[in-house]
């Protein structure tokens, strides 16, 4: 059996404006293996959710998936699902049952007009078509008391605006793992939530991923989150993986100079009140028909005139440490 239950290979996922060609996924690579965690990290705009949206095929006009592969192996061999349509009948028979996400904002992404458990029902009915109604509330009210929700018996009735957000997150949660999914896509799921329940959603996800031999895809733009939770981590810069790794090879020996601004901005603990953080100088370009060149290189201190030519390809430099940079040598030394 392959080790990687997801291969994604030089993905691109354009937008066709008015204006020109947004490239909000351009040359995306990375792999997932079982039972896994992938942490893929960045600013905000640099592509991460919409790589999200492309494994699902759920991405909406104008965007479109125009290249690469996704690779998906059940266990039974991989397919590629870029050559699926997003209407597919095998699409759909995958989405939501072998691949769930949680989403960033869960009250935005439950339905206000139906309740909690009617959104869940559906999902198990869609793909579960031998349970009858009794069985599909069963495994409903199973996994709502799996997540912690508190009176689940009350919060099947409520609808999203009944909730807390804490609530509507663990009711997500519950609405994406009522499945057993193989993979699990979490966009940002702690994003407004306080501290202590962030650890709770954190803790809950690793405990279904050791449960149900779960392999995640945890999207944020926290470091000291994705220290926690990620095997390996996918770099993202300007719709492409700049630096990949494992937790160890990126936080103790970080190449690309973005990864490095990444970590630099980090509040260290011990460090005074007055200490300033290092921030990254500079803004992101909006990659709307970007130039050939390295998209780092207008923030970069270390670019030459070799990185206003071309875009440098990702290379191995190290055992499973792969980096985007034409000056990776010399960093190394």
């Amino acid at each position: 059996m392959n080790d990687y239950i997801l291969q994604v290979n030089h993905l691109k996922t354009y937008f066709k404006l008015d204006t020109g060609t947004l490239k909000a996924v351009d040359d995306v690579t990375f792999h997932l293996k079982r039972n896994e965690t992938i942490g893929i990290i960045g600013e905000s705009g640099c592509g991460k959710s919409v790589t999200a949206h492309s494994i699902l095929r759920t991405v909406q006009n104008p965007g479109k998936v125009l290249g690469g592969q996704i690779l998906y192996d059940d266990g039974s061999g991989p397919i590629d699902l870029v050559s699926y349509g997003a209407d597919s009948k095998e699409m759909r028979r995958l989405r939501g049952k072998d691949i769930s996400m949680v989403f960033q904002e869960p009250m935005a992404s439950l339905s206000p007009v139906y309740t909690i458990g009617a959104q869940m029902m559906e999902t198990v009915m869609t793909h579960q078509k031998k349970k009858d109604k009794k069985a599909a509330k069963e495994m409903c009210m199973e996994m709502l008391k799996a997540v912690g929700m508190p009176n689940p018996e009350q919060k099947f009735k409520s609808y999203p605006h009944q909730m807390s957000g804490g609530q509507c997150q663990r009711a997500m949660i519950a609405l994406a793992m009522v499945n057993r999914p193989k993979i699990l896509i979490a966009d940002e799921p702690t994003t407004a939530l306080d501290v202590t329940v962030q650890a709770q959603i954190t803790d809950l996800m690793k405990h279904f991923q050791k449960e149900y031999n779960m392999s995640i895809i945890y999207i944020t733009h926290d470091m000291g989150v994705i220290a926690e939770m990620a095997d390996t981590i996918a770099v993202m810069y300007l719709g492409r993986v700049v630096e990949s790794g494992s937790v160890q090879a990126i936080f103790k020996n970080p190449i690309h100079p973005y990864t490095k601004g990444l970590l630099n901005s980090m509040p260290v603990l011990g460090q005074k009140s007055n200490e300033k953080l290092q921030a990254i100088e500079g803004n992101v370009p909006v990659p709307l028909d970007p130039p050939e060149e390295c998209g780092f290189c207008s923030r970069c201190l270390e670019r030459s005139e070799e990185c206003n030519k071309s875009i440098p390809p990702l290379v191995e430099v190290e055992p499973e440490h792969f980096v985007r940079c034409f000056h990776h040598r010399a960093m190394q030394r």
